[in-house]
């Protein structure tokens, strides 16, 4: 049962203390985090699950009340602004809501907020799916001023929804809040396959890294061998820190391709060219792991720069021809395709001509996956783009969910006729 009394208890699971306060005299701004998508915070926000025969969630009737009203309160003042279900690169739609309470309503000593909600499919209003959620707030001074925000998201599949929403503080003040959502794919995307069914609501999870379940591979023909080498960079070159956004973006790309059923064997290569380091080597397996690339990754330190690397004059451009050279000649490898993927490398100077050569005939085919979300911003093609030209390849920008979808339609379309191309000139020599 979803217990207000209980709340009020130091060591209730699921609560979460504010992320960040900042304050300059008696101004500040409060950020409370329920649930930040991709921050890798322990959730705050708690699916419901019901028990009995029927499956039934149990509700205090005061709040079931509040939701069944379906009329706003502002006992307790706040806004609300729900934020429309958007596709993200995992295929999934993100909805959710930010929330903005006056500081003045929170004054006095350590507080909490419980959140409770349901979200209902309009086609099947049987099956509503009810979250909570509780937000710790620490002291608030008399004289503070401006505003706390908060927010919270869960995920769903196409479909029309209706969301009932309620905010209760220790006092029993109450802020409720009732809104529509539709996510809808665009009639140009409609062979999308989307990661999450039509109508299904599900918490939104932050852990980007998970492991990801088993795939049914295809069994008619022999299984893909591909090799990923992925630039686990932010979009912005000069940012000190890898963005959540972007990590969400480059680990779609791999499930995706960890997804299609004709692909069996995957090598992969994280690296840095900020860092101008490997992080992560996997070769070989019929899985990627994810946990162990998540783990990987934190090694990474984009705020520091060393003075050794400042030296060298084209160290970034060293860095990456060595990396090229070495995944495309190496002897023990013999993948069906080469797959680049991450942001752009704007370098001064690009990888010479005269090292590509060095790999000789490249018998399998090369592609860049760019993951470019402003590709007006520059659209001039970086040092990956000048050495997947080198080699014929291929090139994908990706910017929306839907490039992401096509591009690995189309390539493995690619690879699976390469491959059979080899076989049948194979045949033809026999």
């Amino acid at each position: 049962m979803y217990n207000r009394e209980q709340s009020r208890g130091k060591g209730m699971e699921g609560m979460q203390r504010p992320c960040c306060l900042k304050a300059e005299g008696t101004v500040g701004r409060l950020i409370l985090t329920g649930l930040l998508v991709g921050t890798g915070l322990t959730h705050a926000q708690i699916l419901m699950l019901g028990t009995g025969i029927n499956n039934k969630v149990n509700i205090f009737n005061t709040d079931m009340a509040v939701l069944e009203a379906g009329e706003p309160r502002k006992d307790l003042a706040c806004t609300v602004n729900p934020t429309k279900p958007v596709l993200g690169f995992d295929l999934r739609f993100h909805a959710g809501y930010e929330v903005t309470i006056p500081l003045r309503e929170l004054i006095g000593s350590e507080n909490i907020l419980n959140i409770l909600f349901r979200v209902t499919p309009q086609n099947h209003q049987d099956q509503p799916v009810y979250f909570a959620q509780h937000i710790r707030v620490p002291g608030i001074e008399e004289d503070a001023k401006g505003d706390a925000y908060l927010q919270g998201a869960f995920d769903v599949g196409e479909g029309e929804y209706h969301v009932d929403w309620l905010m209760r503080d220790r006092a029993e003040r109450v802020c409720s809040s009732y809104w529509d959502a539709e996510a809808a794919v665009a009639p140009k995307d409609r062979p999308m396959s989307l990661a999450i069914a039509p109508t299904a609501i599900q918490r939104a999870d932050g852990e980007q890294f998970k492991e990801e379940p088993p795939v049914q591979r295809a069994t008619s023909q022999p299984p893909l061998n591909v090799k990923l080498l992925v630039n686990f960079a932010p979009q912005n070159a000069l940012s000190a820190a890898l963005q959540p956004v972007d990590t969400s973006a480059l680990v779609s790309i791999l499930r995706s391709i960890f997804r299609e059923p004709r692909i069996g064997k995957f090598s992969v290569v994280a690296f840095n060219m900020q860092e101008q380091k490997v992080v992560y080597r996997q070769a070989d397996a019929d899985r990627i792991d994810f946990p162990a690339l998540g783990q990987a990754l934190t090694s990474l330190n984009l705020g520091t720069v060393d003075l050794k690397r400042l030296s060298e004059k084209h160290g970034d451009t060293d860095f990456l021809t060595n990396l090229v050279r070495h995944e495309v000649t190496n002897p023990q490898d013999h993948p069906d395709a080469l797959i680049f993927a991450g942001p752009k490398v704007m370098l001064d100077a690009n990888i010479p001509q005269d090292a590509l050569k060095e790999a000789g005939d490249v018998n399998f085919p090369v592609f860049y996956m760019n993951y470019n979300l402003n590709p007006q911003a520059a659209p001039w093609k970086d040092a990956i783009s000048h050495t997947v030209r080198f080699f014929r390849g291929y090139e994908y920008t990706i910017t929306r969910p839907r490039d992401l979808w096509f591009a690995v339609s189309d390539l493995v379309s690619r690879v699976v006729k390469s491959r059979n191309g080899k076989q049948t000139s194979s045949i033809s020599i026999q």
